[in-house]
């Protein structure tokens, strides 16, 4: 089986910088794994990793590697992350949830998972990082989804977040409560604010965006996807347009979130946009047409069912950037566009069943 194109090496040496324990919530999901390989590739001697998810993550080889099973809407599972071998981490990237969609469908166990179970880790954050005398890093993955409403042409790092969304409106409560612990000193929050991920690879997940990346992986493996925005090709609909990145670009912007000194950072504010490109559903289903043999292969493979739901969520979600801050404190951004993320995902996929 080939590894697919390799992962992006961020660090040096490790006998250039001491040993890090990194936690990282929801290692089980597409983004947490790919984070826990990202890292290890990075420099597998230099950190520690304790991976947690509600199923068992999957073992990493070639580093120091712990996984536990935990359901953090329990104090008593988010304590015993604290209380491995490895000891109290010094970063912690905190990823799980349910997604937008299940959010929507299911408001109490939405904000029980996406609220509730993420400031209770910020208290163990607090608690347990005061006694090891540590503020211990916060990595928080935000969403495009705390935005709503009328919005500016450009949405700029001070343009205010209203959601439409039961999810926006968790991932955003979340982010008050990490900026004021990080205001007082309890922890050093990172607040990272995710473009919509494609292609994800695995099965479809219960997001809101999932179609995005649904219309391109199946077709590429010869199988239908539905397409829940517009009746056909030349539907007008299919002109919404949408703020995307890869999957590796996002992780290795990730991976540089914990790297970057806390004073770069604005003082008031720990929230990030990291960097995207803009796109429509058309210009996808148009760059996928180069990859499936036309668009008559496009046609056959991709199947429109109009959900009003969908549209309603998707079409609340800001589709361009300023990217000047990010980029100021180093995070990256796709060059290549669609074309580009594409042929990354035949990359990396490359050689799976």
């Amino acid at each position: 089986m080939s590894p697919g194109p390799p992962l992006p090496a961020l660090f040096g040496s490790s006998s250039q910088m001491p040993q890090e324990t990194i936690l990282i919530t929801g290692a089980a999901g597409f983004l947490g794994s790919l984070l826990a390989k990202t890292l290890l590739n990075g420099d597998a001697g230099a950190i520690r990793l304790i991976l947690t998810d509600v199923i068992d993550p999957a073992i990493i080889s070639g580093g120091d590697v712990k996984t536990l099973k935990a359901d953090l809407t329990s104090d008593d599972h988010a304590r015993l992350l604290f209380e491995t071998e490895f000891g109290i981490p010094d970063t912690i990237y905190c990823m799980h949830g349910i997604m937008s969609r299940g959010a929507e469908d299911n408001f109490d166990l939405g904000f029980k998972i996406n609220v509730d179970s993420v400031v209770g880790l910020l208290q163990a954050a607090r608690r347990l990082g005061a006694q090891a005398n540590k503020v211990i890093k916060f990595v928080f993955t935000s969403s495009l989804a705390v935005y709503g409403g009328p919005l500016p042409e450009v949405v700029t790092p001070s343009t205010i977040a209203i959601p439409q969304s039961a999810y926006g409106m968790e991932k955003l409560s979340c982010e008050l409560y990490i900026n004021e612990f990080t205001r007082r000193g309890f922890i050093d929050g990172r607040i990272c604010r995710l473009p919509t991920i494609v292609v994800r690879s695995g099965p479809p997940a219960a997001a809101t965006s999932s179609f995005l990346s649904a219309i391109i992986r199946e077709p590429l493996k010869g199988e239908k996807a539905i397409c829940p925005i517009g009746s056909a090709l030349t539907s007008p609909e299919l002109d919404l347009p949408v703020w995307l990145a890869s999957p590796l670009t996002t992780v290795e912007n990730l991976a540089i979130a914990r790297t970057i000194p806390s004073e770069k950072f604005m003082s008031h504010s720990r929230t990030v946009c990291l960097p995207g490109f803009t796109v429509t559903i058309r210009n996808m289903l148009e760059a996928l047409e180069k990859f499936v043999g036309g668009r008559g292969e496009v046609e056959k493979l991709i199947e429109f069912k109009n959900d009003e739901t969908n549209k309603r969520v998707v079409s609340s979600w800001p589709a361009r950037f300023d990217c000047s801050y990010a980029m100021s404190l180093g995070f990256k951004v796709d060059e290549q566009g669609m074309d580009g993320v594409i042929q990354d995902y035949i990359q990396m996929t490359k050689g799976q069943t």
